[in-house]
């Protein structure tokens, strides 16, 4: 016999695309709306939300009710909502009207926005996105955080926007976004009405500029001649910021890496960090070589405690990482005007224009994807080895002017 309630299995929920009605049992219903052509021509997916459906009692006409849309009410949410609405039922009240006249405490805006962010979580590439997200939508959109979510208006987020529209466009565009993304949400959970004020085409378009389009796949990058003296001065900072730039730019690892790091993928004796697959942007774990002046910027940050789940570069609150800005912010200091990115471009710069190592180690450093599924495949090892002489090379030119027998000194533990 059928089962008559929890018809649908939440793992394949993400995978039902038919339009129409889907039922989990007992008047619960995943509908699906029919694609829609947007205006690039291209069909998107048709939107999904959770319904109710019974009967009126007096005319037994069929009413829906609507609880919440698929990606912000999950399956045991929707459950629990339909229960209640039942439970409802067989007191002999309407769903409907006895969700109305309980009153409704509507959300601040901070309060949706952290909601959104940890139920998007798992949908995130990684650690740096969850972080990202969580500080525009907390520092950037500060004076929305206190407000009613159904009181944001046009102004309200105007106000956000125009301070940082022309001096950080990147970051305006990203935070509207967020914003945008916030305020759908809202709708959906039934906690706003009517059009979203943070909406681009159609609305704030004609209110804000355009911005001048970035060009893409570059950052700025130190030239790797100056890298040395950039160390050195580097150096002369007591912040755990400046080490963990300095750990960055000699590992060629990417930001998001360095700010979650815990000590259970550092190997002190093996000289090995191993980044797991899911901190990875290409999503497979990459094994790092790390040189003697890495395991020496360790051995000092050790001194904060060295538990497995501990971040090595702490931030100020308890079992939370650096924040993502840190570094950004020495280099400001530092009155540098380049990317934490750009220096993974110096050190490939360095790689090509320096050295002889082949071009797949230097990329396979940079834990980037070559070649074809097949060449791969047949490609399994990572030269750890052959990396690791790579990034002694690499840490003996960064650093800065020594007497020749202090570096020869270095080298002697990898040979």
């Amino acid at each position: 016999m059928a089962r008559e309630i929890n018809k649908l299995a939440a793992r394949g929920l993400s995978a039902i695309s038919k339009p129409g009605r889907h039922s989990d049992g007992g008047g619960l219903y995943l509908v699906v709306d029919r694609p829609t052509t947007g205006k690039d021509g291209k069909e998107k997916p048709g939107a999904k939300r959770w319904v109710f459906l019974y009967r009126d009692r007096e005319s037994g006409n069929l009413r829906e009710m609507g609880l919440g849309g698929f990606l912000s009410v999950s399956l045991a949410k929707a459950r629990e909502l339909a229960g209640e609405a039942r439970s409802s039922l067989q007191a002999g009240s309407d769903p409907i009207e006895a969700r109305r006249s309980v009153p409704d405490v509507v959300p601040t805006f901070g309060e949706v926005a952290d909601d959104f962010v940890k139920a998007m979580t798992p949908q995130f590439r990684n650690a740096k996105h969850v972080a990202q997200w969580t500080m525009t939508l907390t520092e950037y959109a500060a004076p929305l955080r206190k407000k009613p979510v159904n009181e944001i208006t046009t102004t309200d987020v105007l106000a956000v926007l125009q301070p940082l529209w022309l001096t950080k466009a990147e970051t305006a565009s990203r935070l509207r976004g967020r914003i945008e993304r916030v305020l759908d949400a809202a709708k959906a959970k039934g906690h706003r009405s009517g059009e979203n004020p943070a909406t681009w085409r159609g609305h704030l378009a004609n209110l804000l500029p355009k911005r001048r389009k970035l060009t893409r796949g570059h950052h700025t990058a130190l030239p790797y001649a100056r890298v040395p003296n950039f160390i050195a001065d580097l150096r002369a900072r007591e912040a755990i910021a400046a080490r963990a730039l300095e750990f960055t730019i000699l590992t060629a690892a990417r930001s998001g890496e360095t700010f979650g790091a815990k000590w259970n993928e550092i190997d002190l004796d093996a000289f090995v960090w191993t980044v797991p697959a899911n901190r990875m942007k290409a999503g497979r774990e990459h094994r790092v070589p790390l040189t003697p002046r890495v395991v020496g910027i360790l051995k000092e940050l050790a001194d904060f405690g060295t538990d497995p789940d501990a971040y090595v570069f702490p931030g100020q609150k308890r079992d939370r990482p650096l924040s993502v800005m840190a570094m950004d912010m020495i280099l400001r200091r530092m009155k540098v005007e380049v990317t934490v990115h750009g220096f993974r471009s110096s050190f490939r710069d360095w790689c090509e224009e320096c050295t002889h190592f082949p071009r797949e180690l230097a990329e396979a450093a940079l834990a980037h994807v070559v070649g074809d599924e097949t060449e791969r495949a047949y490609r399994r090892s990572d030269a750890l080895e052959k990396r690791r002489k790579l990034m002694v090379a690499w840490a003996n030119y960064c650093e800065p002017k020594k007497p020749k027998a202090a570096k020869a000194a270095q080298n002697d533990i990898f040979s």
